[in-house]
């Protein structure tokens, strides 16, 4: 439990993963692989109809990385590796033939927020804000971006960007289009993600699969911009003022 966990589970059609770690749902290298290898599995299962992407917990549904081991990182080569645990999760959604819809109960931060506008359908709880937080700890959103501008559109993500340290609200989240529906109440949202699920498991498998390949057609070089931003950040991520805000974000 103190590392965290992934489980994955089929139950009537649907493919569920499941991810938990103690410090707010960051994510270490070993749980991006997880979730990574878990989307690869449940789309390769011609049983699952629908994939369903949930976080254990109440603060976050993903604080972004996990600053511990962005603290252990000693050189590019493996700051590119660690950034690109994020870029693989995204692809997995990306590329999974079947529609992911996402359960989001709190916030959402950095490479959270990728995650979240990689999914085909969102519901998220009013208490669910988010921010790119990047920028205050001497990096940005590199990686993310191309699934985020993707979903919000240059303007919101540049906003998102520019405002490292400002929450945006969850209703604002949906107004933007990251978020497909906001509910009130963790009880709704587990209601809404079931009706939601429900339906998608009566659709036309190749309908779906079809429009996803629609809406995701324009970003067929979006693996290699990820892997360049990767190693961007892998080189930033060394620098004494990421080292310096990543030690301080510590102690807090």
């Amino acid at each position: 439990m103190n590392r965290g966990y992934v489980k994955v589970e089929v139950k009537n059609g649907v493919g569920e993963i499941e991810f938990f770690h103690p410090k707010s749902n960051s994510l270490p290298a070993a749980l991006l692989q997880e979730i990574t290898e878990g989307l690869n599995k449940l789309s390769e299962n011609n049983e699952v109809l629908v994939i369903h992407l949930k976080s254990r917990g109440e603060k976050a549904f993903c604080a972004g990385a996990s600053f511990d081991e962005l603290l252990k990182v000693s050189n590019e080569e493996e700051g590119k590796e660690f950034f690109s645990g994020f870029a693989r999760v995204i692809l997995a959604i990306k590329n999974a033939p079947k529609f992911v819809v996402a359960q989001i109960q709190s916030k959402v931060v950095g490479g959270g927020v990728g995650i979240v506008a990689a999914c085909d359908f969102v519901v998220a709880t009013d208490q669910a804000s988010l921010k790119l937080s990047e920028l205050s700890i001497g990096i940005g959103p590199f990686v993310v971006g191309p699934a985020v501008e993707r979903k919000i559109g240059l303007a919101h993500f540049t906003n998102m960007s520019l405002n490292p340290t400002a929450w945006k609200t969850a209703n604002w989240g949906k107004e933007i289009g990251l978020y497909s529906e906001v509910v009130s109440s963790t009880v709704e949202l587990e209601i809404r993600l079931k009706e939601m699920i429900t339906l998608y498991k009566t659709y036309s498998p190749e309908a779906m699969l079809e429009i996803k390949k629609m809406l995701w057609e324009k970003c067929f070089d979006m693996g290699e911009v990820m892997s360049r931003r990767a190693e961007k950040s892998g080189s930033l991520v060394l620098s004494d003022f990421t080292r310096n805000k990543l030690e301080e974000f510590k102690l807090k």
